[in-house]
């Protein structure tokens, strides 16, 4: 068996909703090592600029298009473009996502929704899309970047642990109705990585010692410390290639053992 032919993207094009920077762009150069040519979206002329002059400086020939995951219309006219100069979307990378660090009492429905609606409702936007191109092809790839708040919850990350959740669920949900196609519908569930997200809880205090959350997340990590995005481009590249074809509605967490973790004894 060729292990290299197992794991090659030669010939596949991969969509990385939110791939402009952090972990979106981190997943994308792996797919793009492995073989792929990359489609990326963002939501604004200026990081779209800052993106392609990024995939350039890392030698990778990428795409970029303005578009809002949340909007079926503008979700479709991007396949659309994807499939006229690249051919269609054989791996889907839903990525794009926001948090709101707000506690629950003080979230107004209108914050709570904008959350589940780009972290929950726009992957399902993005799989609609894609999937009929899948299925005419006969095979195709799609990894729901899944959380943490997936399986746990935490203070002030209501919206954002409800829409992670949602989206474990549709992650199943698109491998029971789909698996039966030869579409492996994945997720990939990073632990507390170092991203521009995250930046808030890692820094200093104004004595210099370190941020409480960020002392707590190296104390409950096995690994002791936090994740960094290259962590997440060999998980991405199995799930995308032909070594995980047998591996459907599962979530896999690089979070450095966190959940295995039930902490030292004081």
């Amino acid at each position: 068996m060729d292990m290299q032919k197992m794991f090659s993207l030669e010939g596949k094009t991969a969509l990385v909703t939110g791939g402009a920077y952090g972990i979106g762009f981190a997943i994308a150069e792996a797919l793009a090592g492995a073989g792929a040519k990359i489609a990326f979206n963002c939501r604004s002329q200026s990081n779209l600029d800052k993106a392609l002059a990024d995939y350039s400086a890392k030698g990778i020939d990428a795409r970029g298009y303005i578009a809002d995951v949340t909007s079926e219309g503008q979700v479709t006219e991007l396949i659309g473009k994807i499939e006229a100069d690249l051919g269609g979307v054989d791996i889907l990378v839903n990525n794009a996502g926001i948090i709101k660090r707000i506690p629950m009492t003080e979230m107004s429905a209108e914050d709570f929704r904008q959350v589940v609606d780009i972290d929950l409702i726009g992957p399902f936007i993005c799989a609609k899309a894609v999937i009929p191109g899948m299925l005419k092809k006969g095979r195709g790839k799609i990894i729901n970047i899944c959380s943490m708040m997936s399986e746990l919850g935490r203070e002030t990350v209501s919206a954002y642990a409800a829409a992670k959740g949602g989206l474990k669920m549709l992650t199943r949900n698109i491998c029971s109705e789909y698996g039966g196609a030869n579409i492996q519908c994945n997720g990939i569930g990073p632990g507390y990585i170092a991203t521009p997200q995250t930046a808030p809880l890692r820094e200093r205090q104004a004595d210099g010692s370190r941020h409480p959350f960020d002392q707590f997340i190296v104390s409950k990590t096995p690994a002791g410390r936090w994740g960094d995005p290259e962590d997440l481009m060999g998980p991405a590249v199995f799930l995308a290639s032909d070594a995980s074809n047998f591996v459907n509605g599962h979530i896999l967490y690089v979070d450095g053992g966190i959940l295995a973790y039930i902490g030292k004894q004081p």
